[in-house]
């Protein structure tokens, strides 16, 4: 038995997003989102099923009909969330975060009127978390802008996004007022320059090139991109204290990259790292900080890519920042001055780290480094000294029903090492509001567009060729955390 002191009020759960699990794509008045054009965000190589038309002078949905668009229909957790979210209940969950989808509620994105269908399945979904007990913590854009907002606008490099998205916000506040207390803005917009079209919703428009959207977006259009959702983030802030003061609204990065550790003590290796974490750094330096950092004043100099911004800009940053930070944490990295430093959704890429000794199994191979975990919550709460809130951890396995129960111990020691560093980071002095595993129940992958890769407690029968029957089951490791959290971490 493992004493970890967790608080009292510790907020125990998991975590999903509209586009991995909902599917129902296009029902009660939906339109696409971006998600909906990629066959995996990383698998896609940032180009989407699009075409240019001329004529009209926008992009056209064009799904490659020998694809599988695996999230169209998710797990079918639009039509079967009472049932999924009564099986979190019972591991225990004391919080769920999912993302409301701004294409549900704002189909184009640039309506007048919301869309009632879809404010009522997100009131129906809500009111059951609460019923079952569970905080419902709410992504307000997880990879998914509305499609039409990118076709026709060009995306974040316009300014108007800004307006539909406050709009939508002010929407769902007003909606859900001392239902949701705690609300997220842009998932991971530190993948900005990773993953554009998904991340920062860019295109090129018009393009140069007709056959390739990403062809023309390059780093000052993605600077753009990022000011006008800083403001918009700001934004979502302001209307979350005006609308409802007992709420709190977070940012959210993938902090992985953060545990970056230099090669060996050589100072260009040492520098080299810090910088390359700087580059994550900087989001959260805006829209914590409330300010545009000098090293980025500085390259934007050098290079000649500042983005344009208008007059008050720099004081609503200033004035509305983030309440707390969430992340996501899966992996750490090494940086080498000898090797390109590259990334997935996991986080950073760099060597291989002969001090590990564990890793997720093929095809994925991610290093598994609890350690990293405590050193990402200490560096952000030194930094930034807000509370924190991991939003995503865990391990993707291979997995299937052959032999009954699915017993996961892999899944389990993952969750029992990180658990016990989150804990000796809470000893260190950082506030941590909870914990939220990354697919509590199986969901597609964001970043391949798979069923095949399974982070859940709970099995959904679902393959990559689209096949199964959906049925739920419960894996060895439901227990074992319905267990941990029972004992609120005092039993690891």
């Amino acid at each position: 038995m493992q004493k970890n002191k967790f608080p009292k009020d510790f907020l125990w759960g998991g975590a999903v997003a509209a586009n991995q699990c909902e599917g129902a794509w296009l029902e009660d008045g939906k339109l696409p989102n971006v998600t909906d054009v990629l066959v995996g965000i990383i698998r896609s190589g940032n180009n989407p099923s699009i075409k240019w038309n001329e004529e009209k002078q926008i992009w056209e949905m064009n799904l490659d009909p020998e694809k599988q668009y695996l999230s169209h229909d998710g797990i079918d957790f639009y039509h079967r969330f009472k049932e999924d979210l009564t099986l979190m209940s019972e591991m225990g969950f004391k919080a769920f975060r999912t993302s409301i989808s701004w294409a549900r509620i704002f189909p184009r994105g640039d309506e007048e009127e919301p869309n009632e269908k879809g404010l009522q399945f997100y009131d129906q979904m809500i009111d059951t978390m609460i019923d079952l007990g569970m905080e419902p913590v709410i992504t307000l854009s997880h990879y998914e802008t509305p499609l039409a907002l990118i076709a026709e606008y060009g995306g974040w490099t316009n300014r108007k996004l800004i307006g539909f998205f406050e709009k939508y916000v002010r929407t769902v506040l007003t909606r859900y007022k001392g239902k949701v207390k705690y609300w997220l803005t842009f998932n991971e917009i530190n993948n900005a320059f990773k993953i554009p079209f998904a991340a920062a919703g860019v295109v090129s428009f018009p393009p140069t090139n007709p056959d390739e959207p990403m062809a023309d977006v390059d780093e000052k259009m993605i600077y753009q991109a990022c000011h006008h959702m800083f403001v918009a983030n700001s934004l979502a802030v302001k209307a979350c204290r005006e609308i409802d003061p007992e709420a709190h609204m977070g940012v959210m990065c993938s902090f992985s990259h953060i545990a970056t550790y230099p090669e060996n003590s050589d100072p260009e290796n040492v520098v080299g790292t810090h910088l390359f974490k700087r580059k994550h750094y900087f989001y959260t330096d805006v829209m914590c900080r409330g300010h545009y950092p000098k090293y980025i004043l500085n390259e934007w100099e050098s290079k000649e890519i500042a983005p344009v911004m208008e007059q008050g800009d720099e004081e609503t940053l200033a004035k509305y920042t983030n309440d707390y930070i969430a992340f996501s944490y899966y992996r750490s990295s090494v940086y080498s001055k000898n090797v390109e430093m590259k990334s997935d959704t996991g986080g950073a890429i760099g060597l291989s780290n002969p001090y590990l000794k564990e890793s997720s199994p093929e095809p994925w191979k991610w290093p598994i480094d609890p350690v990293g975990f405590r050193l990402v919550c200490d560096e952000l709460y030194d930094r930034y000294e807000l509370p924190l809130f991991p939003v995503e951890n865990g391990i993707g396995l291979k997995e299937d029903e052959t032999d009954g129960m699915i017993e996961d111990p892999a899944r389990e020691k993952y969750l029992r090492m990180h658990l016990e560093e989150m804990a000796k980071a809470i000893e260190d002095g950082c506030e941590i509001l909870g914990y939220l595993w990354w697919g509590p129940i199986d969901i597609v992958s964001a970043g391949t567009g798979e069923m095949k890769k399974r982070y859940g407690f709970i099995y959904v029968d679902r393959f990559n060729d689209g096949t199964g029957d959906l049925h739920r089951s419960k894996k060895k490791s439901f227990e074992y955390y319905k267990r941990i959290i029972e004992t609120n971490g005092e039993e690891i």
